[in-house]
């Protein structure tokens, strides 16, 4: 493209901000930079805004295609959500009761754990989850030496070793892998069980470190309160309210933008765009709130070492199957009870990694009498071939599954499925001393700075506490007398 081509936008004031990205950690940058009183263009590559928040319709009902909750007891997502015009929207789970999917049958979740890891066996010799010699493992850790955790450790290499691979294979995977749809033997401590980290680096015992984590837990004032919120009509809201309060606010928000390179000049930053109208923008201060392999290529060039690390992130892909089927057809084990749904630990060799249970767990997904809807997800990092499948056979498998665990012979009336190629990012060992050079890097670029899942943590307040730091960064460069860009 020659630049006599380009249609250039020239900010008429100083203190403009281009953020890249219009996933929920870029909105969130938005909203609080225009709070700081600057002013603020957003460029999406994609067709709408909010990433893997995304609402959709199936059946006539409003259904969630991406996440569906988020962590209720941290502050940055509620407080979005309030910010925006959703207080009255904040509305937790009807039930909190899930399963796990595991040795040939639907078993209670079993209590008293911190991601999978017990704090004592009763609940656990209860559930059936763990066998008998399970069982007596995780006894045999007051038996064992104190363990050197060193600067990381992978979650699943720990607890297999204090209190062996049951614990792990049928606790640990499916919860973290909930999250991450990774592998608990290559996730960081470190990185993403921080409280289990510290309290394992403090503690002789595992078991002991987890006690005093729940004692602490239990005397927040938060601690009454539920862990997870939704929204009434989908935590996809969230990214199309903040996205409005931004515009109300002045930002111009534009899809279908993607930006093909980002440049120094001598009085800041030119983001050079592509699409169907391409041009440049001109600004004081950018953001970064894209995946790792768009922020290595636009970072190849201003930030070698940053790009370096990026490339190294990697991801796992997922698809989510969505379904809606007549209340009528199911069998008690989905409607009768107050099942939220289950997960699947991959030891047992399902295709589906987990299954919810939408109308159940939410009070706005239940409103209509006669239909019902539930999902399950399918994919985790290193074991994609399910993915290759194509939709129908997804929901032939996911229904497979779903009939040997709570005996679903029905057919649904509507189906969706949404693939989410390249979705999570994983932390593995040594993560966070990645993130730290990425950081180092990009902090060598006044007004530049960088957001998102792979920073901080991929749940939802990460994502806007990450996306926090990024504007503040930007906003005190941008505030500092006499910066050289």
């Amino acid at each position: 493209m020659h630049e006599a081509d380009m249609r250039t936008d020239r900010p008429a004031t100083p203190g403009h901000v281009v953020v890249i990205g219009g996933g929920i950690a870029g909105l969130a940058a938005a909203h609080r930079l225009l709070a700081d009183g600057l002013r603020v263009t957003l460029l999406e590559a994609g067709p709408r805004l909010g990433g893997k928040l995304h609402a959709g319709e199936l059946a006539g009902a409003r259904v969630d295609l991406g996440a569906e909750s988020m962590l209720a007891r941290r502050p940055e997502a509620v407080d979005l959500a309030r910010a925006v015009g959703l207080g009255d929207a904040l509305q937790p789970p009807a039930t909190a009761t899930a399963h796990l999917w595991t040795r040939g049958a639907l078993r209670p979740m079993p209590r008293g754990h911190v991601m999978g890891v017990p704090a004592d066996s009763g609940p656990l010799a209860a559930s059936g989850v763990l066998s008998a010699q399970g069982l007596a493992r995780i006894e045999a850790e007051r038996d064992l030496p104190p363990a050197e955790l060193g600067e990381d450790v992978a979650v699943g290499e720990y607890v297999a070793a204090r209190l062996g691979h049951e614990v792990v294979d049928r606790l640990v995977e499916p919860l973290l892998g909930g999250v991450y749809a990774g592998n608990a033997y290559r996730i960081s401590m470190r990185a993403a069980v921080p409280q289990l980290f510290e309290a394992a680096r403090t503690h002789p015992l595992l078991g002991e470190g987890v006690r005093e984590l729940q004692r602490r837990a239990a005397l927040r004032p938060e601690a009454a309160g539920p862990v997870f919120t939704g929204i009434d009509g989908g935590i996809g809201r969230l990214p199309l309210a903040v996205a409005d309060a931004c515009r109300a606010a002045g930002a111009d928000l534009r899809t279908g933008t993607p930006v093909r390179e980002v440049l120094r000049t001598p009085t800041g930053w030119q983001v050079v765009t592509g699409g169907a109208d391409p041009g440049a923008v001109e600004a004081d201060g950018v953001v970064l709130a894209v995946p790792a392999g768009p922020a290595a290529d636009l970072l190849g060039a201003l930030a070698p070492a940053a790009a370096a690390a990026l490339r190294e992130v990697e991801y796992a892909s997922m698809a989510l199957v969505t379904m809606a089927f007549r209340r009528s057809d199911l069998p008690a084990a989905i409607t009768g009870g107050d099942a939220s749904g289950f997960l699947v630990p991959p030891v047992d060799g399902r295709t589906v990694k987990a299954s919810t249970f939408s109308s159940n767990k939410w009070a706005w997904a239940g409103a209509d009498p006669d239909l019902f809807l539930l999902r399950t997800s399918v994919g985790r990092h290193g074991d994609d071939a399910d993915l290759k499948r194509d939709d129908a056979e997804l929901v032939d498998v996911s229904l497979a599954d779903l009939g040997e665990a709570v005996g679903l012979t029905a057919r649904p009336v509507a189906s969706t499925v949404t693939r989410w190629d390249g979705g999570l990012p994983q932390y593995p060992v040594g993560h966070l001393t990645r993130v730290a050079r990425i950081r180092a890097a990009v902090g060598e670029l006044p007004g530049l700075a960088v957001c998102g899942a792979l920073y901080d943590g991929v749940g939802i307040p990460a994502c806007i506490s990450s996306a926090g730091k990024a504007a503040d960064v930007v906003r005190a460069t941008l505030a500092t007398p006499g910066t050289d860009h």
